[in-house]
């Protein structure tokens, strides 16, 4: 079943969206995205006169009540961007009567899933070496089917939407599935927008194709830097990453973070891109800084010649360069991750750098995809959102999708192995 087909006239929608918004200090919301990104999808069914129940995660609470993860700082947001009054259930297992009480037209908004262990379906308290871990683990399973089947009472049909956790196989996201017909459950825009994006860059390659990693870890990046070097003509690595290949053939990188057992797999990322023909591009030079701070004192270093006492923050003015390079002419281009420490606008010149290249590429025609939190932040920062081609709302599923992983939130919505 698509969204556009089914009826919700007089029908109740319980729909996951992914409203894990960044908050100030004082609960105030700093990037609305994803709230804008789910409206298409909740303002269709609400057009269709039909109810609609929100739910959602907030941070990492690990199934426990905590103020500052309470969705209820975000009502007053939702209700703004509906145009209409939200309602708001203070237990997210415990909302059937506003449910049942829920008329056309009207929404109500579920508390924060994970302040139930039940979401995640991960015993708490226990650590995996544990011979009590196996058994609380089953244990926990048949306890998040049955937070499921609660979740799902409350609705005649379910709406996947919340492309930022397709990849986990959750109550919410995949689980609750389960509990529908084929007929009553299915993708939300944004989520179809989604797979339309990776399948346009993956299932689509337009040559050159050209992917941007950056971010503070090889480790975390790995499965898909060794993937993407089966499709890629060009990979550019960058952000703190930079300074592990720097080590890995022994230069000096000051204080500049650094994953000393990962540098075998650094030289390795570097002969599997030779033997597949791929264009590894590295920062050669690094903008440095005295601190952690974006007042400090700034030094330009080659990126193998930092001295003690100094880090590199961001992409020096020949990485730059070379990164513009790389990127120009490219007709596929997928971005994940900075080029440095972006927050700090003194430090923020080498994804500002990326950004513009590739607006600059969109403008020639080339498919351009931007994912993860932090790219997408830079984009926005740098006012370059309407200038690519599409900004994904999902880091880690994105990322597991392009490595080619079945996303358990599309898959159960689509029957290919979500039990």
């Amino acid at each position: 079943m698509t969204i556009k087909d089914y009826k919700f006239a007089g029908k109740k929608a319980i729909v996951r969206v992914d409203f894990n918004v960044p908050l100030d200090e004082n609960g105030k919301i700093t990037d609305d995205t994803r709230i804008r990104g789910a409206l298409p999808t909740l303002k269709h069914i609400l057009d269709e006169g039909g109810a609609l129940i929100i739910m959602s995660h907030m941070g990492k609470p690990k199934g426990k009540v905590a103020a500052k993860y309470s969705l209820s700082q975000i009502v007053d947001a939702v209700a703004a961007a509906l145009g209409r009054p939200v309602q708001f259930a203070e237990d997210c297992a415990k909302a059937q009567d506003k449910a049942a009480a829920l008329k056309p037209g009207e929404v109500l908004m579920l508390e924060n899933l994970r302040f139930y262990p039940e979401e995640e379906g991960k015993p708490v308290g226990i650590e995996k070496e544990d011979p009590a871990y196996e058994p609380a683990k089953k244990e926990m399973k048949a306890r998040q089917k049955e937070f499921a089947k609660v979740l799902a009472s409350y609705a005649d049909c379910y709406v996947m939407d919340a492309f930022g956790t397709a990849h986990r196989k959750h109550a919410s996201t995949a689980v609750i599935a389960d509990y529908f017909d084929a007929d009553n459950k299915m993708l939300g825009f944004l989520m179809e927008k989604e797979v339309a994006a990776v399948d346009a860059v993956l299932g689509d390659i337009k040559r050159p194709f050209v992917a941007i990693m950056g971010g503070s870890k090889v480790s975390s990046k790995i499965g898909i830097i060794e993937n993407l070097l089966g499709k890629v003509d060009k990979l550019i690595l960058c952000g703190g990453m930079t300074y592990t290949f720097a080590k890995a053939h022994g230069g000096e990188i000051g204080n500049s973070i650094v994953e000393l057992d990962k540098l075998d797999v650094a030289l390795g990322v570097e002969e599997l891109a030779k033997k597949n023909g791929v264009e590894l591009v590295l920062a050669p030079d690094a903008i440095c800084a005295d601190s952690f701070s974006n007042d400090a004192n700034q030094k330009i270093f080659p990126s193998n010649a930092i001295p003690e006492g100094w880090e590199g923050l961001d992409a020096g003015p020949k990485a730059q360069e070379n990164f513009r390079n790389a990127i120009k002419g490219a007709k596929t281009i997928l971005w994940n991750g900075p080029a440095g420490v972006f927050e700090f606008d003194n430090f923020c010149d080498g994804s500002r750098a990326i950004g513009e290249a590739i607006a600059e590429a969109t403008a020639n025609g080339a498919f351009s995809l931007i994912g993860g939190g932090d790219s997408v932040a830079c984009v926005n920062k740098f006012g370059l959102a309407d200038k690519v081609s599409y900004i994904s709302t999902g880091g880690g599923a994105l990322l597991e999708a392009i490595e080619g992983k079945i996303l358990p939130g599309v898959a159960a919505i689509k029957g290919e192995g979500a039990k």
